[in-house]
């Protein structure tokens, strides 16, 4: 440069208390013919060293902290720490983000829980979910004096505990259980509930089995696809698959013993909307709050798991519209009109049930 310049405010900074400007005030507009020195930095030597905002010491020799210079550098730190909660709020949705794909947390159709028992790379499909919990659904066999029926069950630990309604084991003199893979057990009851339809029973000398995981029923949505696993008219791991209709229906079913294994036709009487489904359910009856589903349910599905698209049981198949007014299973189907308990319902209720109840 062929020029020198007087910094802004330079005139402000005090000369007689023994301290010399960090540059000399130049004496002349004019540019001299052979200037000695270059022009000075944006900022002058020490200022950002000894800063009082920064340690709380005493200014740099030659400055005030209440010149313009000192204003103007004043912004950078605001700059800065604008800059870092641009680049720390990009960083925490990348983080988030890294975060869900490296632990699976994906969001599917259902919006019950954020846990997933399904695969990553077969999540939010109906063979996913079949693939993963099909092995924690039993076939429940129970005779009494009316006859043998079937129904279907969710194992809940893995030595045996298994949850399902009250009236595919009401009344039963013997219980056989049949896991997926086919082995047999003899169950023993531990405690019912008609007035939830549930009941707990546990298979004699097993153990390694795999447990279902229990989802949140509270957070279901009408529309959230579902998938349900049975075993109607005795064809064990039988999957279908449809949507939450209804939420918080009123469903009637008999607590009578014999009424409740329908005398063995496997149509499981039930009241609902002031109609009465499979039969009578007797005098004898007790209401829950359901959730309502259009996946197919046929006789044997009752006891069975009804299970969202990351693979949590919600609910338990209780209740199911039979087409036929006879027993024939040529003539029965499903007809889009389903129910099952919440899932919450089941877990407000275990301790009871494992306490021996019987009710």
């Amino acid at each position: 440069m062929t020029e020198s310049f007087r910094r802004s405010g330079e005139d402000e900074y005090p000369q007689g208390d023994g301290h010399q400007s960090a540059y000399p005030r130049q004496q002349h507009v004019s540019p001299p013919v052979n200037p000695e020195w270059p022009p000075p930095p944006a900022y002058a030597p020490g200022l950002v060293a000894a800063a009082p905002e920064y340690g709380g010491g005493a200014s740099h020799p030659g400055t005030d902290p209440a010149a313009p210079a000192a204003k103007k550098r004043a912004k950078g730190p605001l700059a800065i720490l604008a800059a870092v909660a641009i680049v720390a709020a990009a960083i925490g949705g990348g983080t988030a983000y890294g975060i869900q794909e490296l632990t699976g947390k994906s969001t599917v159709s259902s919006s019950s829980t954020s846990t997933n028992v399904v695969p990553s790379s077969k999540r939010g499909t109906v063979a996913g979910v079949a693939a993963a919990v099909s092995p924690s659904i039993v076939e429940i066999s129970a005779t009494s004096g009316s006859g043998q029926s079937t129904g279907s069950g969710v194992i809940i630990t893995r030595d045996g505990e298994i949850i399902t309604n009250n009236h595919v084991i009401s009344g039963a003199s013997s219980i056989k259980v049949t896991t997926s893979s086919g082995k047999s057990y003899t169950a023993r009851v531990v405690g019912t509930d008609s007035k939830k339809d549930l009941a707990l029973i546990k298979l004699e000398g097993a153990s390694g089995l795999k447990a279902a995981t229990l989802g949140n029923s509270d957070g279901i949505q009408v529309g959230d696809q579902v998938v349900a696993i049975g075993s109607p008219e005795g064809l064990t791991g039988t999957v279908t698959s449809g949507i939450v209709s209804s939420l918080n229906r009123d469903v009637t079913v008999s607590t009578d013993e014999n009424q409740g294994q329908g005398n063995g036709n496997g149509q499981w009487p039930f009241e609902f909307g002031g109609r009465h489904f499979n039969g009578d359910t007797g005098s004898s009856t007790t209401t829950y709050k359901a959730i309502q589903t259009d996946a197919s349910l046929n006789p044997g599905n009752s006891g069975g798991a009804l299970i969202d698209m990351n693979g949590n049981i919600i609910g338990v198949n209780s209740a199911m519209y039979s087409a036929s007014s006879d027993s024939t299973s040529s003539s029965a189907g499903s007809v889009g009109l389903g129910f099952a308990i919440p899932i919450n319902t089941v877990k407000s209720d275990l301790a009871t049930l494992r306490s021996g109840s019987q009710s």
